[in-house]
């Protein structure tokens, strides 16, 4: 009885056949590949760009008729982007929706970043998202983002990825100086003015110039990119970790990268709708920008553009009538597809364990999130849970529910509330994480691979 019974959390590496490992293995290392690529929320959209292109997909801005099986999508503003394959079905019988984000935490460097002091050039930083701001000092870094000059002329920027590459740092005090700074709580041990990456101590052989080194590094940019500092303005450069994704544990189990928060959702979302061919309903994917500062702006979740992006294809698959749009939200459901916090046995505390995710045990669903009393949640009601849970087990897809954290503990949130306010039935659904935020995330492959699966077999 208590076989039939009781929910058992087994490893899903237990009893796997050696066909299936070696599958998630192959995956893994495509995920890899993806990481090592991207590292920005630009560079995501460029990279899922490519790979629609390669797979038959068009901008919608190109056809003024959709029917279906095609394959469409629009970016917006190279931040964000939306994909669909056309269902048999009309649209006003709902679409079935994966969403995911692209932007990870990092170090955003001010308008006018650039300056010296005793005999060295700094970026002055803005952090982005939560993040612990002393994980970020002495390790390498990387810059990634563009530069747009007043005509209009748009340079992309990458430095510190490349073997032969420059890296970046910034710097902290020595143990033996630090008795201040250790005794003060650890949130407070680096403060946020003082995230400044280290770039240069040559200086220029101008005898008469001032800011000697400042000016060393502005002729090397301007030689490089033919960039002033004023065009410093009108750029979006980013602070990232010069980390390599790798491979994690002797037994090759794990993967250890930058931003899997939400990276991971992301790719495996992609890569879902990728196998989908002729769906009954259709298949809709997000990876959407802004998620760790609140999904503002009109790059981020909150604002109209998916709504437009829906509308369009009602308007060319020929559908489009006066309040369509929010029936069709109405009959729609959705994977909120982001990550979960995974039980860390070191920091177990946090964790309530009978309501934890377990690495390596399946894809993971979140019924809600918030904080506190739910606070800012989005409860997904039992009804819809029971049809997910249903999708899972019948195709034999591993799963886990569980919660972020103790109650009162902290909280969080996803998108999944903006697309519940159009409406939308939607849940939480993503892979277990550990160090999550911090520079170097850990997840599991056969997670990865779940979601994937599971990702597939809700849209399909």
């Amino acid at each position: 009885m208590k076989e039939e019974l009781f929910n058992k959390k087994v490893s899903g590496w237990e009893n796997i056949s050696e066909e299936n490992k070696q599958n998630i293995f192959k995956f893994s290392d495509e995920y890899i590949y993806f990481l090592n690529k991207v590292k920005t929320e630009r560079e995501a959209v460029s990279f899922t760009k490519k790979m629609l292109d390669e797979n038959s997909f068009r901008n919608i801005n190109e056809l003024e008729a959709i029917k279906p099986g095609d394959k469409v999508y629009y970016i917006n503003r190279d931040k964000t982007i939306y994909a669909a394959v056309i269902g048999e079905e009309k649209l006003e019988n709902g679409l079935n929706i994966l969403g995911a984000h692209v932007d990870s935490p990092r170090l955003d460097l001010k308008p006018n970043p650039l300056y010296e002091d005793n005999g060295f050039a700094y970026l002055k930083t803005h952090y982005y998202g939560g993040i612990k701001k002393y994980q970020w000092t002495a390790i390498p870094l990387s810059i990634h983002g563009v530069i747009v000059k007043a005509n209009g002329e748009k340079i992309s920027v990458c430095i510190g990825e490349d073997e032969e590459d420059p890296i970046f740092t910034i710097t902290d005090l020595l143990p033996h100086l630090a008795m201040e700074q250790m005794d003060k709580k650890l949130k407070d041990g680096i403060n946020g003015e003082d995230l400044n990456v280290l770039v240069g101590s040559i200086p220029t052989d101008d005898k008469d110039a001032s800011e000697k080194i400042k000016l060393n590094i502005l002729m090397l940019l301007n030689e490089k990119y033919g960039i002033k500092e004023k065009d410093f303005v009108s750029s979006e450069l980013e602070i990232v970790p010069a980390f390599k994704a790798k491979t994690l544990g002797l037994d090759k189990s794990m993967v250890a990268a930058y931003g899997q928060d939400d990276r991971v959702c992301a790719y495996t979302t992609i890569r879902a709708l990728l196998d989908v061919n002729a769906p009954k309903r259709t298949a809709v994917c997000i990876l959407s920008d802004k998620e760790e500062i609140g999904s503002c702006g009109n790059t981020g979740m909150e604002s109209h553009v998916f709504d437009m992006f829906i509308s369009e294809l009602l308007n060319k698959s020929g559908e489009n009538r006066p309040n369509l749009l929010e029936k069709v939200f109405c009959n729609s459901k959705m994977l909120s597809a982001d990550v979960d916090a995974g039980l860390d046995p070191i920091y177990a505390s946090v964790s309530e364990k009978n309501n934890a995710a377990l690495i390596g045990h399946g894809i993971g669903l979140n019924k809600y999130t918030g904080s506190r009393g739910k606070s800012g949640a989005s409860d997904a009601n039992a009804e819809y849970v029971a049809e997910v849970r249903s999708i899972f087990e019948t195709e034999g897809i591993p799963y886990q529910v569980s919660e972020l954290g103790k109650v009162d503990v902290g909280g969080g949130g996803t998108i999944a509330y903006i697309l519940a306010n159009k409406g939308i039935d939607v849940i939480d659904c993503g892979v277990p994480v550990l160090s999550m935020h911090a520079p170097y995330e850990v997840t599991s492959k056969f997670d990865i691979y779940c979601a994937y699966k599971a990702y597939h077999a809700f849209i399909k």
